[in-house]
């Protein structure tokens, strides 16, 4: 979804090389406005988030939600408090109370004055820092730049706010002179860097604004509530159903504003044809065979992807020059056929482990698991081969079988979760029928969603692998797993996050069928698990935990203000299959023995320690020598692991990595950048997984070579929960 801070990140974060330093051109001021529709959209969404029929926890709109809504506007347009000053801030500051009446009256024009007085405060930095760039930038100097500045008091004038933008220059001048880069070509890359990111600003449109405001508006009431336009609506429903109808090949837009094949999508049009490849800029569209090549040059990426995309079986031509070519080398031309292309770099995957040594070793398997992914329209329309996350992990599922694995690990470490439905299937593949989730709706009234198809599809030794990013749908699966005591959780304590959201096409609403007024995610209910909890804040807890990476106040369902709290209803009446408790300690004493004996995790323990540090700091050393011997220390640190891991025999984990260059995406080599994440997805599982497995195996040699021990942890039969066991029968 478009954020414009997510904008300003990706601006700042830009570099080049070579060239004398640009000069400033004066721009003509961009002033942006609402429109008639999107007043329309406001009318539609202040209706829907304050009646108790469509939302969970609806809010009046009153002066204290206008307060949160102004705050979470103005963090949007300027997080770090490095573009407004404070008198900009007090101009608007009647707003904390008017935002209310002025949703209410269908008047934007408030909103989209405050996005037009950051956009020149945009315009005043880039300036600033490009004739900065031109000075005698002193790294000598024993200074700190403070970069968490979330909670820092805005600017009182322009000469504090400029004492701000030197450190964040001398920061990001300093990178890319550790980097090995000279001082010409720094300037030259940073001169460029802002003044490609003002560019980028001053393309956004009023869409991108209204989006942005109306989210500070839908998460003041609660944090996953929220308003997608059109294109932010298509783009969703492509990640949900992991296919779309175009040439199959990822973009970007470079730091010259050319639009690059960043990589291809195997078994699509532009693969299956042989004449595209990473690195190619792309210089004009044409539809058809004889449609007019229309020049994309410094367009944005989505309207560049809007007319490359389109109906399967419709061509489309390509004006490339090639990624091995000179600026002034051959263009070409070239047909593609569009087709539907499946996004399989984001479909589950599994992988086979061997752990262990003698008459204990143990082949496990690994499915990782993105996302909770379905295609809603492919399944409403009962197509054939509709995608979605169960079927796939069936698949996978049923190929470990045939390579007779001992055991399974779901890894869905960073799965933010996606359809409820899914969830729910999933855990069918494990569980013989029964409760899996309770919903709970504004009015009280509870849904036991249940997996009623008989059989499963694995019913061996099962563990999940959790992280804090691991939200939603990962955890009613997990939650499941762990009351029935299905499988071992293994990891970090989850997300928090226990609500449901539907999508509202508002495009029903609208007089005469017009289109193009979006959807609406909306929070409808609440999920509680089988035993009666809910993972609402307090997410779901492993049995078996990992070194901790976020804290629960940076990230998680706990650090949003305005969070539903944890509460509990009645358990649902279920039979668990094991009680690991007994087990636990066993698992976690050889845990941590193999923990101390493993370099790799000794390691990964160590830079969670050292990221937690730096973390609390929240400042950076502005000092050449300082960062340098820091740099060096961190060098020697990579030094020593890669020489004890060549001497221990293991597998490079880090393959592909490379140290900070300075530089951001669009500013390195794309086909050089997309092999080094093709390698580093080609990896094998990481110590995480690999752990994970160990753990399990673990489990199963124990269960097997102990008797009493298994006869604790797995009775013969079911054994109901107290709440309810008339309901089982």
């Amino acid at each position: 979804m478009f954020a414009l801070r997510h904008l300003i990140a990706f601006g700042l974060a830009l570099a080049l090389a070579g060239g004398a330093l640009a000069k400033p051109t004066p721009v003509e001021p961009v002033t942006l406005a609402p429109t008639e529709t999107q007043r329309d959209v406001v009318t539609l969404v202040t209706q829907l988030l304050s009646n108790s029929r469509y939302h969970y926890h609806p809010l009046p709109l009153d002066d204290a939600l206008s307060a949160s809504i102004y705050d979470r506007y103005l963090e949007a347009l300027d997080r770090d408090r490095m573009y407004l000053l404070a008198t900009d801030v007090e101009r608007f500051a009647s707003l904390r109370t008017g935002f209310d009446d002025a949703l209410r009256e269908r008047r934007l024009e408030p909103a989209f004055d405050m996005f037009n007085l950051y956009l020149q405060r945009v315009s005043d930095r880039t300036r600033f820092v490009r004739d900065y760039l031109k000075t005698d930038i002193d790294l000598d100097a024993e200074e700190t730049w403070a970069y968490d500045r979330k909670d820092a008091p805005f600017a009182k004038d322009t000469e504090e706010l400029d004492a701000l933008w030197r450190k964040r220059v001398k920061n990001d001048v300093l990178r890319l002179k550790l980097a090995g880069k000279p001082m010409e070509a720094i300037r030259e890359t940073l001169d460029k860097r802002y003044a490609n990111f003002e560019s980028r600003i001053r393309s956004t449109r009023g869409d991108d604004v209204f989006q942005t405001f109306m989210n500070a508006y839908t998460s003041a009431i609660e944090p996953h509530t929220g308003y997608m336009n059109p294109r932010t609506t298509e783009n969703f429903n492509v990640s949900m159903r992991l296919s779309l109808e175009g040439i199959g090949a990822v973009l970007q837009v470079n730091d010259e504003d050319i639009t690059v094949i960043r990589s291809i999508v195997p078994g699509g049009p532009a693969a299956l044809s042989g004449q595209v490849k990473p690195g190619d800029r792309i210089y004009a569209v044409g539809q058809g065979d004889d449609g007019a090549m229309v020049d994309v040059v410094g367009w944005r990426i989505d309207d560049v992807v809007e007319l490359i995309r389109g109906p399967r079986e419709t061509r489309v031509r390509l004006d490339l020059l090639p990624a091995d070519a000179g600026v002034d080398g051959e263009h070409q031309t070239v047909m593609l056929t569009r087709e539907k292309v499946k996004l399989e770099e984001q479909a589950a995957r599994k992988s086979v482990l061997t752990v262990g040594e003698g008459e204990a070793v143990r082949r496990i398997g690994v499915i990782d698991l993105p996302t909770f992914y379905q295609d809603f329209e492919g399944r409403r329309r009962d197509e054939p081969d509709y995608r979605s996350a169960t079927r796939d992990v069936a698949k996978l599922l049923a190929e470990l079988k045939q390579e007779k694995v001992d055991g399974v690990v779901v890894d869905l470490r960073n799965n933010g979760g996606g359809s409820l439905t899914e969830a729910v299937e999933l855990s069918g593949l494990f569980i013989d029928r029964g409760p899996v989730v309770q919903v709970r709706d504004a009015g009280g009234r509870i849904d036991v969603q249940r997996d009623g198809a008989a059989g499963t599809a694995w019913d061996g030794p099962l563990a999940v692998l959790v992280n804090r990013a691991s939200a939603s749908a990962s955890e009613i699966f997990a939650g499941a797993m762990q009351d029935y005591g299905r499988a071992l959780i293994i990891g970090e304590t989850t997300f928090g996050k226990g609500t449901v959201q539907n999508l509202v096409d508002l495009d029903m609403f609208s007089r005469g069928g017009r289109a193009g007024f979006g959807q609406l995610k909306i929070t409808v209910a609440q999920f509680f698990r089988v035993e009666g909890g809910s993972t609402q804040n307090r997410g779901v807890t492993p049995d078996i935990g990992f070194p901790v990476t976020l804290d629960a106040e940076d990230y998680g369902e706990s650090s949003y203000d305005n969070a539903l709290p944890w509460t509990r209803v009645e358990a649902a009446g279920y039979a668990t299959q094991a009680n690991f408790k007994p087990l636990l300690p066993l698992l976690e004493a050889r845990h941590e023995t193999r923990a101390k004996d493993d370099p790799e995790f000794v390691w990964l323990a160590e830079d969670v320690a050292e990221y937690r540090r730096q973390r609390a700091e929240k400042t950076i050393s502005l000092n050449e020598a300082t960062r340098r011997a820091e740099r060096e220390r961190t060098e020697a640190r990579r030094t020593a692991r890669e020489a004890e891991r060549k001497a221990r025999g293991l597998a490079d984990a880090h393959a592909g990595a490379t140290e900070d260059d300075g530089l951001q995406a669009d500013e390195r080599n794309v086909a050089a950048d997309a092999k080094r994440e093709a390698d580093a997805r080609n990896q094998p599982p990481d110590v995480l997984a690999r752990e994970a497995a160990h753990i399990l195996a673990d489990a199963i040699d124990l269960l097997r070579d102990d008797r009493a021990l298994a006869a604790q942890v797995l009775p013969a039969e079911g054994t109901p929960t107290a709440s309810d066991a008339k309901r089982i029968r």
